[in-house]
């Protein structure tokens, strides 16, 4: 099921749309930018409950990037100027974050995940200071702090309780992203901002998601390729379309397993078929740039898995290792040029929750 909370145009079918969307798709492939995030995300949902989400980070420098646990009963702020949205987590997480500024990836006590992904043609609209305003580097963070289940999410942000707005990263380039969040129920939704209006995509059938074009295209290519099969030919590029194709086949054709060692290995293995050498770096391509960690989140046994490009080793964090409960303290774990191995929860030490980056001349 796919929601626009604004009208749009009706959707057009048949073989001259999807020539259509095939151009619009190369077409978006060509946005320029300097430096940006691309990256790929799938779920597989297995029998006995299994559910696990898999993401790869890419970026085209160090986002220098830690794991934090965050308690329940956070007072956040939104960290845009003007008319700042404010909230207090009820639920604890496990997220992944960039410059310690920001939440890109992570899950929360009750298995919802959320996973942040480039998105060049997002728009979010001119800023209204009548609305409350959330940086971006606080959106998935949100979801984490606020929601247990994708119905939940979806119900409460389809009405738009916040407008995003886009903070300047280092260097000056501000980001635009779209927003992929899952359940421990194999549930799954997309939201993006196009033409400044938001368009959910939910549904169990939406497991994968990479950057360009927008996900009505990705989805019409992907079919195209389904066409073909896979066993044919499978389109070989680290372009965000061809990467939707391969996330998706592989995906599809992994072992059906409720073990989740054997789940998390098969979501790792997919996640690197789509993941970006070092050294690959488009001109003109903002949604291409080497892969920089990826992670693996086990949302029916609350483990989060992590591993980076620098490092030989997967690290996990189970959940159950750390207390999430309102008044403990936040605590860190260092993995930007660390090597870590096993089960880590007890390497987490205190430290002081950070403030997401600000946004709209704070």
């Amino acid at each position: 099921m796919s929601l626009r909370t604004k009208p749009s145009d009706r959707h057009r079918t048949g073989r001259g749309r999807l020539l259509a969307l095939l151009g619009s798709a190369l077409g978006a492939l060509a946005v320029a930018a300097a430096g940006a995030e691309a990256c790929s995300r799938v779920t597989y949902v297995g029998p006995d409950g299994t559910v696990v989400t898999g993401r790869s980070m890419d970026w085209m420098v160090s986002l220098h990037t830690n794991l934090w646990a965050f308690p329940a009963g956070l007072r956040r702020d939104g960290a845009v100027s003007g008319k700042s949205l404010a909230w207090t987590s009820k639920y604890g997480s496990v997220i992944a974050g960039a410059y310690d500024a920001a939440t890109t990836d992570g899950m929360n006590e009750k298995g919802l995940v959320a996973n942040l992904l480039y998105l060049a043609t997002a728009e979010y609209g001119v800023r209204d200071p009548d609305r409350p305003g959330l940086s971006l580097a606080g959106w998935a963070q949100y979801v984490l702090d606020n929601f247990a289940t994708v119905d939940e999410a979806v119900e409460a942000l389809r009405s738009e309780p916040f407008q995003l707005v886009g903070p300047p990263l280092p260097g000056g380039f501000s980001p635009t992203m779209h927003l992929a969040i899952s359940d421990s129920s194999g549930d799954s939704a997309i939201l993006e901002y196009i033409h400044g209006s938001l368009v959910i995509h939910h549904g169990r059938q939406y497991q994968v998601m990479t950057n360009e074009p927008s996900y009505d295209q990705q989805l019409s290519l992907n079919a195209y390729w389904q066409e073909i099969g896979g066993q044919a030919m499978l389109p070989g590029t680290d372009r965000p379309a061809d990467r939707f194709v391969r996330a998706s086949y592989y995906l599809g054709h992994l072992p059906v397993t409720s073990d989740p060692a054997e789940a998390v290995a098969g979501v790792f293995s997919v996640m690197r078929n789509v993941s970006v050498p070092f050294g690959i770096v488009t001109p003109g391509s903002p949604n291409v740039a080497p892969t920089l960690w990826r992670s693996a989140a086990d949302q029916r046994h609350h483990v989060y898995y992590f591993e980076t490009t620098m490092s030989p080793n997967v690290f996990w964090v189970d959940m159950a290792g750390l207390n999430l409960a309102q008044g403990q303290p936040t605590r860190r774990l260092a993995a930007d040029g660390q090597v870590h191995a096993g089960e880590n929860s007890a390497a987490f030490v205190p430290a002081e929750p950070f403030a997401f980056m600000a946004a709209g001349g704070r």
